[in-house]
């Protein structure tokens, strides 16, 4: 009896931790090290290392002790959309595509980040085509690839 429930609980330790999201953790952390809660103040600014937590696996830095609080309190809130990757690119091609950490959007409490090198400037093509399309494409297409 006892074995089988050992064997059990390896098998649902695997599926589970076969489930989690594939996040960006571009230079070991999420946002490319930015403090998620500086964005929704309208200032992105880095983290820094002294002052970091982890929550689902992956590591965040933030610029001041409060913002780990607020953090904590509320991870889900802070979470940048599609696991930080590009959310043009997840919803245009379906594609993984790192960020530029200070090209990024507010909307309806979700922070979504955006790829931004040369001439490309996602968050403007986000923006000149239709926003609420774009986040449903985005959102059926990462259900497929955030693995």
């Amino acid at each position: 009896m006892k074995k089988r429930i050992l064997v059990l609980f390896l098998i649902v330790s695997t599926v589970l931790q076969a489930q989690s999201i594939d996040y960006n953790t571009k230079r070991g952390y999420a946002a490319n090290g930015y403090d998620v809660v500086s964005y929704f103040e309208g200032k992105p600014q880095e983290g820094l290392k002294e002052i970091s937590t982890k929550y689902d696996g992956i590591n965040y830095k933030f610029s001041n002790q409060e913002h780990l609080a607020e953090f904590k309190a509320n991870p889900e809130k802070y979470i940048p959309q599609y696991g930080g990757y590009c959310a043009y690119a997840v919803a245009v091609s379906s594609k993984k595509v790192s960020i530029n950490p200070e090209t990024y959007e507010i909307k309806d409490g979700k922070l979504y980040l955006f790829y931004n090198a040369g001439r490309t400037n996602t968050l403007e093509l986000w923006r000149n085509e239709s926003t609420n399309e774009l986040r449903a494409k985005a959102d059926m297409n990462w259900k497929k690839i955030k693995h």
